[in-house]
């Protein structure tokens, strides 16, 4: 095994019950031969984990490190590791797609490998990068460009996911979308959609902060606590409502929005995921033949992408992006869980 000096211990963020995140000092990972280590550099926090952390999230099991949205550098190569990826050197600048795949079953030999029946997530199935330290599969390790900053480097992943959604949207050029949730992929999905053409993207979400910043960066904003959305988009658009509209969100209520503010033929792409279980107006529907699409993580080519686009310049969050300390990971999570966290898109911890 390849590696630079490594210590045989390292701080991580542990969650060991609902809303109870633990610093502690922790043995540090050894790559196996197949596996990278890598030297966390930068770390998100995703809403996925934050339904975690409360304990509503069956796919997290304590105690556990979470996260999965990282950079870092290449610290220690196991034996196979650039026989799987011959790119990959000591002291590289890295992400990693982090839904681990096996290339072997149907889904994977057809390209659908984030709908692996073998998939495992790293910061769910395994140990993640709320640590000093992580360990990857040599395949699903991605280099950044040295133009691109580490700290942006983190983003590849939520990125990522906005370009799964717009992939689902389908051909957005000159038309209205609508997209529910000006959180982090919300956000990045209306970027996404602008970027390959939507006209006009409108933003709905409660808080006011995270509305500034959609403005910001180009979106007609509603707020549900002062306007009914499906109508303010309806009028907004001669009556009609938008041919594509994308849950960010994932509860009942912002799933209905979408509906109702879809026309008669229009697309639905489900991406938010905070709550597992919901109602739906079916009937409604059934009788305008509304599409339901699920949009679930990102390819190999959505994750290619979305390094590119950092890399370009064209994403931004900067503004809206908050570094901290690991050992303030803990109280974060209390805040991104209060009904106004303030003005923040992403927190990145830094280990």
């Amino acid at each position: 095994m390849a590696s630079f000096a490594l210590p045989d211990t390292m701080p991580a963020l542990v969650w060991e019950a609902p809303r109870q995140m633990t610093l502690r000092r922790v043995p540090r990972p050894i790559p196996q031969p197949d596996e990278v280590l890598i030297k966390v550099a930068y770390v998100g926090i995703c809403g996925s984990e934050l339904s975690g952390y409360l304990g509503h999230n069956a796919l997290r099991v304590p105690p556990l490190v979470m996260g999965h949205e990282f950079s870092g550098e290449i610290a220690a190569l196991g034996a196979n590791a650039q026989a799987l990826n011959p790119a990959l050197q000591l002291g590289q600048p890295v992400t990693v797609n982090p839904m681990v795949f096996c290339g072997q079953c149907e889904s994977c030999l057809q390209g659908q490998t984030h709908l692996c029946a073998n998939r495992r997530l790293i910061g769910a199935h395994r140990p993640g990068a709320f640590a000093a330290y992580a360990a990857a599969p040599a395949w699903m390790v991605v280099p950044l460009p040295a133009a691109l900053p580490l700290r942006a480097g983190a983003l590849t992943e939520p990125v990522a996911c906005g370009i799964r959604a717009w992939r689902w949207a389908g051909d957005v050029t000159g038309i209205s979308v609508l997209v529910v949730g000006a959180g982090t992929i919300g956000l990045l999905s209306m970027q996404v959609l602008r970027l390959n053409g939507a006209a006009q993207v409108f933003v709905s979400d409660s808080d006011p902060q995270r509305l500034a910043a959609a403005r910001e960066l180009g979106a007609v904003t509603f707020n549900p606590r002062q306007v009914d959305v499906p109508q303010a988009v309806r009028e907004a658009t001669g009556g009609r409502g938008v041919p594509v509209a994308v849950d960010a969100v994932g509860k009942a209520v912002t799933r209905e929005q979408c509906v109702r503010a879809a026309r008669p033929g229009g697309r639905v792409i489900l991406s938010g995921l905070h709550e597992e279980v919901s109602t739906l107006p079916i009937a409604d529907i059934i009788r305008r033949e509304i599409t339901l699409h699920g949009s679930f993580c990102y390819t190999q080519a959505d994750f290619q992408e979305a390094a590119r686009l950092l890399t370009a310049g064209q994403i931004h969050l900067g503004p809206w992006i908050v570094e901290a300390p690991l050992a303030e990971g803990g109280s974060w999570f209390e805040k991104l869980c209060a009904e106004n966290p303030g003005q923040v898109a992403k927190v990145l911890l830094v280990p």
